[in-house]
């Protein structure tokens, strides 16, 4: 996560709640454990060619030596695993601390882990069973059912299943998304209100995933049924499946308050971050254990019915599973909330979750009737573990055919590609825009038509290699990432879709190319930090040798006017500054409650100073050389000055250094 990306990202504003008045949840009785059941007992373990065993003991031993590695090397607390196969438990097991402070182990059964995006799961489900009723089509603008407008935009109404698909074109907002203290919480109804972004794509054309989208979906489920939604879910999904150790309560009620997991945010030495309150709540506020999952998976697995329990009918389920969205029948596809992930023949189904601490994975195999769960409490977990846990179970127990056919193409074929790309997630008109600069990657294809795209690596931190397997699709070498090659109209690339189905990389525009506007940025601020020494060298000299007289310039030379002198102070002390705190601060940056719009309130008022001093000393370069018997060394300062402040107040302007305070 960049330095600039982690500030904005938890920026959040202040609206005193109740916890008294919210809805009490069920009575948390005793909880139907999922306990572990050997294979053996039940059916012949699975042994596919090639593979290990699927059964308790395999798993055991496997899981036994990856967890305490990963926990180890990238400083995690504590995790929870479940792994089901046909109905059974294979394995259900805590690793690590709940609390570091305390030592309190994870319990599978009992410690609840903060599941972010998995929520979403839940919110889709809600939408499906008032779909089932009669009451929602998917297909209709979701204006109808809010009692606040969603602002048009490209002539076309957003859907219920836009949202599902994460098509409905919305930017990425991020304020109020995460706090810690439940003072600042804001309701659902005013947090969308207050945060309605602003739209980049016309709806069902990008996929550009939205956490705002899915908090519309769970505001309309609390229209249509007349409950709060995190009561909704509660009563039509939690107590039907037994799931007596899950909430949507932010935080729990008092029946759970002992049992969430702490959080780590980057060190587990220092001091936990607290209860995670995410907005929207359908989004990403869920709060549950492996074994409640597991009863989830398994209610799933059996088309939406458990222990006699049904919370969608199987062809509601079907309708869900069924892609809905992809750019190329060989990539993995969006379905109606959840999103496939592939790895050998397994076609893996569900969705992953992640906050500042919590770090989780959701997964059912349909065809192998497989269910797999892990979480983990802290912000170490956010870029391996994961994805190593898939790979790996995968290729354990579900082994591929390796081999791989490259296709030759023509040089121009293989050249289309390449470009900058940025992410289709992102916020062109929020102070987010500014961190987009950071996060922009370039795609080049070398003289042996193999493809690198800049800082984009494998597990083991070595760039990732790309080979054509057909027109515009892209294969790694040596693995199973595809890459799929978007054209417009006129034959030109413009988007990439890659394994995660959710978001695409959009090509960047010459003007907004990050080398070129980082390198006229870095070329400005030289230019007036000269300035600044140079005025510092003057101001020391004069304090030094203030006994000679003042130095007169040479005949034809003019000093800088004060003005100008006194804006690239302005440039330089204020990117400084805030450069230096983000470089203080590091990724170690707690979500920021409403005193940090005094913050960003200042940061308007210096940046507007600066833009006038601007004005004034682009007057004064252009003024320059209208006048006689200047030396044109002095005309090249004075413009090279001007031509750094107008870039510096473009590039202000333009990336959103000043603006609204509260849009983030």
């Amino acid at each position: 996560m960049t330095l600039f990306r982690t500030v904005v990202f938890w920026l959040s504003f202040p609206i005193a709640v109740s916890a008294l008045a919210q809805p009490s949840q069920a009575p948390v009785g005793p909880a139907p454990v999922l306990q572990p059941t050997h294979a053996d007992q039940q059916t012949l373990p699975t042994v596919p060619a090639g593979g290990h065993a699927l059964d308790a003991s395999d798993l055991q031993a496997f899981f036994d030596g990856i967890l305490p590695m990963q926990l180890e090397r990238s400083d995690i607390a504590g995790a929870a695993v479940l792994v089901m196969k046909d109905g059974n438990v294979l394995l259900q097991k805590g690793y690590g601390y709940a609390d570091e402070k305390t030592k309190k182990p994870v319990d599978p059964n009992t410690t609840i882990f903060r599941l972010a995006s998995i929520s979403k799961l839940f919110t889709w489900v809600s939408i499906m069973q008032l779909e089932e009723q009669g009451k929602l089509n998917l297909d209709t603008d979701v204006n109808q059912y809010l009692d606040f407008k969603i602002e048009p935009a490209f002539g076309k109404p957003i859907t219920l299943r836009n949202l599902m698909t994460h098509t409905g074109g919305f930017e990425e907002v991020l304020r109020d998304i995460i706090i810690t203290d439940p003072r600042w919480a804001l309701s659902l109804r005013d947090y969308l209100i207050q945060n309605q972004p602003r739209r980049l794509f016309p709806p069902g054309v990008v996929p550009a995933y939205s956490n705002y989208g899915v908090g519309l979906a769970s505001y309309i489920v609390q229209r249509v049924s007349g409950e709060p939604f995190e009561q909704y879910v509660a009563d039509h999904i939690f107590s039907p499946l037994g799931m007596t150790h899950s909430t949507f309560y932010e935080p729990p009620h008092q029946a759970l308050s002992s049992l969430p997991s702490e959080g780590y945010r980057g060190n587990t030495e220092k001091p936990a971050v607290g209860f995670e309150i995410f907005n929207p709540v359908g989004a990403g506020g869920l709060s549950s254990t492996a074994s409640d999952m597991g009863r989830f998976g398994m209610a799933l697995l059996n088309g939406g019915e458990l222990d006699g329990q049904r919370i969608l009918k199987p062809e509601t389920l079907a309708q869900m599973w069924t892609p809905q969205f992809r750019a190329n029948d060989q990539m993995p596809p969006l379905c109606m909330g959840f999103y496939q992930t592939w790895r050998n023949n397994l076609r893996w189904i569900g969705h992953e979750g992640d906050l500042i601490a919590f770090h989780s994975l959701f997964f059912v195999e349909p065809k192998e009737k497989l269910v797999l769960f892990v979480s983990y409490n802290s912000a170490g977990a956010g870029d391996k573990p994961r994805p190593e846990i898939i790979d790996m179970f995968s290729d354990r127990y579900f082994p591929g055919n390796s081999k791989q056919t490259f296709v030759n193409l023509p040089r121009y074929e293989l050249d289309a590609i390449e470009g900058t790309y940025q992410s289709t997630r992102r916020a062109d008109s929020t102070r987010l825009r500014l961190g987009d600069l950071f996060n922009q990657h370039s795609a080049k294809v070398d003289k042996d038509g193999v493809l690198h795209i800049e800082d984009i690596t494998d597990l083991r931190n070595h760039p990732i290699k790309w080979k054509p397997i057909g027109k515009d699709l892209w294969q790694e070498i040596d693995g199973q990432r595809k890459l799929f090659a978007i054209r417009d109209e006129r034959g030109r690339v413009i988007r990439l879709a890659h394994d995660f189905p959710g978001v695409q990389g959009q090509r960047v525009s010459w003007y907004d190319n990050s080398k070129l506007v980082l390198t006229a940025a870095g070329a400005s601020l030289a230019i007036l930090l000269a300035v600044v020494i140079a005025s510092l060298s003057r101001l020391c000299r004069r304090i030094v040798l203030r006994k000679r007289s003042k130095p007169a310039p040479q005949s034809g030379t003019k000093w800088l006017p004060f003005i100008s002198q006194t804006a690239a102070w302005v440039w330089v002390v204020m990117l400084s500054a805030i450069a230096g705190f983000f470089a203080a601060k590091g990724d170690d940056f707690l979500p920021p409650t409403p005193a940090w719009d005094k913050y960003f309130f200042l940061i308007n008022l210096v940046t507007a100073l600066a833009l006038m001093l601007s004005f004034c000393a682009i007057f004064s370069g252009i003024r320059i050389w209208k006048r006689a018997g200047i030396r044109n060394i002095t005309r090249v300062k004075y413009s090279l000055v001007a031509l750094a402040c107008l870039l510096l107040s473009v590039l202000a302007i333009h990336w959103n250094l000043i603006g609204p305070v509260k849009r983030i």
